[in-house]
């Protein structure tokens, strides 16, 4: 290893742990200083900013902050809450059920702050550590984001840049997706009921709290009541929502009920892969063309022209979102000046920031060393296929976000792999391992895990001296073996 890339690697985990150290939309900033580092003092190209996932997310961040504004999520959680309540000896199994479809619903795991509260709650009044549900409850609402039909991480792996490319339809990988992730959670859950000690009176911290007063006495508050337009405003999202699922199956590739139109170019003729319609071509007076990434000669095959679709994948989703924030915002009685102070928009903002900054530093360090990942991921990963997870799961760890890990690495190891439409043999790979990408509960700086540990009051739920060892490492582990384990059974099944 030569005195430069030890460099950058010290310039790559300097500026994450920093981030982490300075904690919420500081991530973002932390990898900001990592750019100018690596470029302008180490002589690297810059990478790619991944505008689409942070346009997709705010999209669906406008669009949920409206539903909220309208009384939406006050409803949902309403309905939540009373499920636990009328159910609470099953709260380790329901709290997780809960968060996951939540956050499968709405795009964004920051849903599961509404329910912290209800679990820690329900789980006292039942003599249960609160720290069971609540770690199952936080890791299920990270896990589901790649599940979510509306989560950027999902979009961007079902579109022409990754699996879509392969010829992988939106529906199947969804059809993959949703029950290996869930039966994932739920696994996880069982577990913890069996072989974790429950027994809230047994706590040591708890007993503690309990004689010194800090223990709050377990309060079931009147439901307070909803806005007119909040239960239509549910249902606007909801018709977005499988608006989106439909468009995306109607133009996907496998189905073709939409399809492409708008002539974009031309076909590529290149001269190390079609040599004979290369010279061919030549010989009419075709201008020859140099790739700027490969530097590989090509010609534009004047007959052959390449048509791409009016709407790609990822604008339809940010059209639709905003579309259904404007319907909420004029049927539902959304006051404007209400919604950038929602909790939402702050926490959905701050998740731009951090996938900003992140997310290029990630990129700005690949993009560098593509040729070296690509050798050495190549046969790796096909003699290992598990190991592609296991390298999700750190760099998820590091990126803060799924859906940048997956922008980051995934082009990457499709190159790799030697994968097209028409030799997708190994793709089954990437769709069983993308659940790894949910490992942000491995450092304890992610909000919905923070506000588990603050709103416990019992103390079970902690975070302790070594960092790693806190209560949402074990579950979040489980969870995401369970779920790459189950899509390496049933992907190559089903692609």
């Amino acid at each position: 290893m030569d005195i430069s890339l030890i460099l950058q690697l010290i310039v790559l985990f300097g500026a994450i742990f920093l981030g982490v150290r300075l904690g919420g939309m500081a991530i973002g900033y932390a990898g900001g200083i990592g750019v100018v580092v690596l470029t302008l003092g180490l002589g690297l190209k810059a990478g790619s900013i991944p505008w689409d996932v942070i346009l997709i997310i705010m999209s669906v961040i406008a669009a949920i902050t409206a539903m909220q504004v309208a009384g939406g999520l006050d409803y949902l959680v309403q309905i939540a809450e009373g499920i636990l309540r009328k159910h609470p000896k099953y709260i380790n199994f329901l709290a997780p059920v809960v968060t996951y479809l939540l956050t499968v619903f709405a795009g964004t795991g920051h849903t599961a702050f509404s329910m912290i509260p209800v679990i820690t709650e329900v789980a006292k009044t039942q003599n249960i550590k609160p720290s069971a549900p609540l770690s199952i409850a936080v890791v299920a609402s990270q896990i589901a984001i790649t599940a979510s039909p509306v989560s950027a991480a999902v979009v961007f792996m079902a579109g022409e840049h990754a699996l879509g490319g392969l010829g992988i339809s939106y529906p199947l990988l969804l059809a993959i997706w949703i029950p290996t992730t869930f039966i994932g959670c739920m696994l996880t859950a069982l577990v913890i009921n069996i072989f974790y000690n429950l027994d809230l009176s047994s706590d040591k911290e708890y007993q503690r709290r309990l004689k010194e007063g800090l223990i709050k006495d377990v309060k079931i508050e009147e439901k307070k009541e909803l806005p007119k337009g909040a239960k239509l405003s549910v249902l606007i999202f909801l018709v977005g929502v499988i608006s989106v699922v439909l468009y995306a199956t109607a133009i996907s590739k496998n189905v073709g009920w939409i399809k492409p139109s708008y002539v974009t170019g031309y076909e590529k003729i290149y001269e190390t892969k079609s040599p004979d319609k290369f010279n061919e071509l030549v010989a009419k007076d075709i201008k020859v063309k140099t790739d700027s990434t490969t530097n590989v000669k090509y010609v534009e095959d004047p007959d052959k022209p390449t048509k791409a679709l009016v709407l790609t994948r990822d604008n339809a989703i940010m059209s639709f979102m905003l579309v259904i924030a404007t319907l909420i915002t004029l049927t539902c009685g959304v006051k404007v000046d209400k919604l950038f102070n929602t909790a939402t928009f702050k926490s959905g903002m701050t998740a731009c920031v951090c996938v900003l900054g992140v997310a290029w530093l990630g990129d700005t360090f690949v993009v560098n060393h593509t040729d070296a990942i690509k050798n050495f991921a190549g046969d790796f990963v096909k003699d290992y296929p598990f190991m592609l997870a296991v390298a999700l799961f750190f760099a998820s760890m590091l990126l803060y976000s799924q859906a940048a890990t997956a922008k980051a690495l995934i082009p990457t190891v499709i190159a790799a792999l030697g994968l097209t439409a028409a030799n997708n043999g190994d793709a089954y790979i990437l769709v069983a391992s993308f659940a790894a990408v949910s490992a942000l509960f491995v450092l304890p700086t992610y909000p919905t895990l923070l506000g588990a540990v603050q709103m416990d009051d019992t103390g079970t739920t902690r975070i302790g001296k070594y960092i790693f060892n806190h209560s949402f490492f074990i579950p979040g582990v489980l969870a995401i073996a369970f779920s790459v384990a189950l899509g390496f059974l049933i992907a190559p099944i089903l692609l």
